[in-house]
């Protein structure tokens, strides 16, 4: 077996390949980050006998520039693993690795394949991929337009010329427009889904879920092949971590906040929507706070419920029962 760590920077790949029983042998090249850099890559893996079956690639998340490789690797036949940068690093500092190189991290990644636990990547479905573009090009327009609107705050609490008032508002019916003709492409392609139309009105059925947050959940959940709802929660950073050691530390629990802030960020109002008037929330949320827990320990611990229920209604392919628990026992 044939283990390739692949350092992915924006214009440049470095490779290690390494075999499994090379005593330590390593060979290391470095392509450009493009399709003809991928397709001499391949030919190098070739020279060496590390056929596409015999081949366990490993690359880090690293923004979108690792994307056209993990997808040509996986057309090519060659098992495909994206690691969390962070597990990359702590693994890195588990070997005592001090240098800070990309053909250096290129051997780390690829001694990391060697000996992880590895969940193998696989390239999204083609109408799952839509939707999240789709819901990325909202979100920033979504943040352009509320730049627009704190600018124009306070451009009239101040003397501004008036051209310049025009312009801002100018910009602001144009983000609006273009944000509406997103929404109406995002309904299309749900409507156009049966598969999308239906889990949305799952997500849609849990009490605190409104459209905006259901359209997260979905992204989130189809774009991701979890395994337990615990895992889900994990991924966004939404597990309890304690510190505590001998009986001189006992810090307070907190969130760990180890991944996507954007889910944390979009589950926050629902959250605080869902301890008022979502049942299995508002039970829980009312045991915290007599058990003398903050409110925002409350909060974060909503935010992780409602990632459970999401995923189990999605999991079970049934709406939310409020009298879910009191059926189960």
């Amino acid at each position: 077996m044939f283990y390739l760590g692949i350092d992915v920077a924006k214009a440049k790949i470095d490779c290690c390949l390494i075999l499994e029983d090379s005593a330590g042998k390593k060979k290391t090249k470095t392509f450009p980050n493009t399709p003809k850099g991928f397709e001499q890559l391949q030919a190098w893996l070739n020279h060496h006998a590390a056929g596409p079956a015999q081949t366990i690639a490993l690359m880090e998340a690293t923004s979108v520039y690792h994307e056209r490789l993990a997808g040509y690797l996986f057309d090519a036949g060659c098992r495909v693993c994206v690691a969390n940068p962070a597990r990359a690093r702590y693994f890195a500092q588990s070997m005592s690795r001090l240098n800070k190189t990309d053909k250096a991290d290129s051997e780390v990644l690829a001694r990391f394949a060697m000996t992880a636990d590895l969940h193998f990547w696989q390239p999204l479905p083609g109408h799952i991929q839509l939707l999240n573009a789709l819901l990325d090009r909202r979100a920033v327009l979504g943040e352009d337009l509320q730049r627009e609107e704190n600018r124009l705050e306070k451009a009239e609490s101040a003397f501004t010329i008036e051209p310049v008032l025009q312009s801002t508002h100018k910009n602001i019916k144009q983000l609006s427009r273009h944000i509406q003709d997103l929404d109406r492409q995002i309904d299309g392609h749900i409507d156009q889904n049966p598969d999308l139309k239906n889990d949305k009105a799952l997500l849609s059925s849990i009490p605190a879920i409104a459209d905006r947050t259901s359209l997260l959940m979905l992204s989130f959940l189809r774009s991701h092949a979890f395994e337990r709802a615990s895992q889900a929660a994990a991924f966004a950073g939404l597990v309890p971590i304690q510190r505590q050691s001998g009986s001189s530390i006992h810090g307070r629990s907190r969130l760990s906040k180890a991944g996507s802030s954007k889910i944390r960020a979009g589950l926050y109002m629902a959250a605080i929507v869902a301890t008022r008037h979502n049942p299995h929330i508002k039970g829980m949320n009312d045991r915290l706070l007599a058990n003398g827990k903050t409110k925002m320990m409350a909060v974060g611990a909503a935010m992780r419920k409602l990632i459970h229920l999401c995923y189990g209604v999605l999991k079970h392919q049934r709406p939310y029962q409020e009298n879910y628990c009191a059926n189960s026992q």
